[in-house]
């Protein structure tokens, strides 16, 4: 993502309420919506948390893969736009002015490539440990 991308994706989904569809049967998930939650505070009113578990109609019907969702954090604005991935991360953090700085620190072009390989390994690892995957 360029800078402009994140410019992009910050100003059309920093107003209005926000989907995040999330693995509920993920204890480290479920730990970072609370931390979430917790620096969000009146900022995270705007943000509807949605546990994909069991939920593959209901994804698809939004144009989610449900094994993508398993795989990726994705998040739904207003627009009924899909975001994916660290885009998702960008868009959840933007929501909540002390995390925008770090949102706009993983959109960097040096630090995204590594992040995502980073996070791609790591959910996967879960997901095998878990026998889920």
């Amino acid at each position: 993502m360029d800078y402009l991308s994140y410019w992009t994706i910050r100003v059309s989904t920093e107003r209005g309420r926000i989907t995040v569809y999330y693995d509920g049967a993920c204890p480290s998930c479920i730990k970072d919506r609370r931390n979430y939650e917790h620096l969000a505070g009146g900022d995270g009113e705007d943000v509807v948390w949605v546990d994909i578990t069991g939920r593959d109609d209901e994804l698809r019907a939004c144009g989610i893969d449900p094994h993508k969702a398993l795989t990726e954090l994705h998040v739904r604005d207003e627009s009924l736009k899909v975001f994916s991935e660290l885009d998702a991360y960008i868009v959840l953090m933007n929501k909540v002015p002390v995390l925008k700085p770090l949102a706009w620190i993983i959109g960097l072009p040096v630090i995204r490539p590594l992040l995502s390989h980073f996070y791609h390994w790591q959910v996967n690892r879960r997901l095998r440990r878990d026998k889920r995957l």
